[in-house]
């Protein structure tokens, strides 16, 4: 895809370095010239978001990692001298903490915008496919963050998820052992969480340039889901995308900033301030907020090995989903009936969210169970069928078309309730 117009530097100096090496023409054509679809929504500005948000944690985290001591018995400890001695400590805390929530809040919202607009279908199947491994990443690194304070809650949640493994025939007890480093969660556990929370997010962020390489090859989806016939369909990067992520990004963190100074520690656990007792169970065991689901999904089956298999499965069937949607009209704006169950999907995935807060006894267990069911039956099974079932609307000729009838018919509305006035 071509941009709108070519990098081409003025300032001699600027111009030897860039024909050595094209470092400001590459940007220009990236995040200036390169063509964007030019009905895209503010839904489309959580990629931006996320990309901002992953640079928040990487400072915050690099300066926590300097007053940091990963060793059982000055964990909690440091993390209570950073709040209390540290310039500024409680800050970079607190926004390290309520970051991975917001990071997360952004990744969900921009994971369904893709499914609601079909952003995974040919030729965006790579693109899905790297997003859905920045995805495990993310809940590997959020993981192991979660367990470096050293609290009651961390500690415990380390020994029962890390305990799932020991579920997979012959090699299971073999990998929990080298998780703890030993036959316990102790010190040789939290030094390896601590070097691979503090790798995996360098990781995060070279998969996230293969990300946006991806989106600039096969270019970026539209909520009409066509494909850009002309430059008439597209509008430079800047200013009109990048304006309209810098509003979306301060609306954001006017959010993100409300946790942070108001209510910093509403996204976790109160247990969490008790130091690590090997002795001592709490009475209930939740991991952070953006991993109930997956809990929920985890508790619903009977056997440890179900459990654990429903849990990865229930991640690794979004990889399948550009080839499970058998329909060649990407967005639910043309899909009624996939409109209606993708409603239905995210309520269900909200209802196990909130399921898996609860404890795992009676009528929460038997919900879970079906709503479980449902979330692999939308996949694997409605998700194909919709494709030879449904009736799609038509779709416009042209992104501009779709964008020049939308603002045609907004005068034409206007008018139409104005003339009762005029005739009465």
């Amino acid at each position: 895809m071509s941009g709108h117009e070519t990098f081409q530097p003025q300032n001699k100096a600027l111009a030897w370095f860039e024909r050595r090496l094209p470092v400001f023409g590459l940007l220009h054509s990236s995040f200036v010239a390169y063509p964007t679809p030019r009905n895209l929504n503010y839904w489309w500005t959580f990629g931006g978001i996320l990309s901002v948000m992953l640079v928040v944690q990487l400072v915050t985290g690099i300066v926590l990692v300097m007053h940091f001591v990963p060793t059982s018995a000055g964990a909690f400890d440091s993390v209570e001298h950073i709040m209390r001695n540290v310039n500024y400590g409680w800050l970079l805390r607190y926004i390290h903490a309520n970051g991975a929530s917001m990071f997360f809040l952004a990744v969900y919202i921009h994971i369904f915008r893709g499914l609601y607009y079909g952003s995974y279908k040919d030729p965006r199947e790579v693109l899905w496919i790297l997003g859905v491994i920045l995805f495990l990443l993310m809940m590997a690194t959020a993981f192991m963050g979660y367990v470096l304070p050293w609290g009651q809650m961390s500690f415990w949640a380390a020994t029962v998820i890390t305990n799932l493994f020991s579920a997979i025939p012959l090699v299971g007890d073999a990998i929990v052992t080298w998780l703890w480093g030993g036959y316990s969660v102790d010190e040789p556990t939290l030094k390896r969480f601590f070097s691979l929370h503090y790798l995996l997010p360098f990781v995060i962020f070279g998969v996230v340039l293969l990300h946006v390489w991806a989106l600039h090859v096969v270019g970026q989806n539209n909520p009409d889901g066509i494909d850009v016939k002309s430059n008439k369909d597209t509008v430079p990067f800047t200013p009109h995308a990048t304006v309209k992520d810098s509003f979306g990004l301060i609306c954001f963190f006017i959010l993100f900033a409300w946790f942070v100074f108001y209510i910093p520690n509403y996204l976790g656990h109160p247990d969490n301030y008790i130091p690590a007792n090997p002795l001592q169970t709490p009475p209930h065991i939740v991991p952070e907020w953006y991993f109930l689901p997956f809990y929920a999904i985890l508790r619903a089956i009977p056997s440890k090995l179900g459990g654990v298999v429903a849990m990865f499965a229930s991640i690794a069937v979004l990889v399948f989903v550009p080839w499970l949607d058998t329909s060649k009209v990407r967005s639910a704006r043309y899909r009624p009936l996939y409109r209606q169950f993708f409603w239905i999907l995210l309520i269900v995935c909200i209802g196990l969210g909130y399921l898996g807060a609860k404890p795992p006894e009676g009528g929460y267990v038997i919900a879970a169970r079906l709503l479980t069911a449902y979330y692999f039956i939308h996949f694997l099974v409605i998700l194909p069928l919709l494709g030879y079932i449904e009736t799609p609307k038509p779709l416009p000729a042209s992104i501009s078309e779709s964008v020049l009838k939308k603002h045609a018919g907004a005068p034409a509305a206007a008018g139409a309730v104005r003339s009762p006035e005029r005739n009465g």
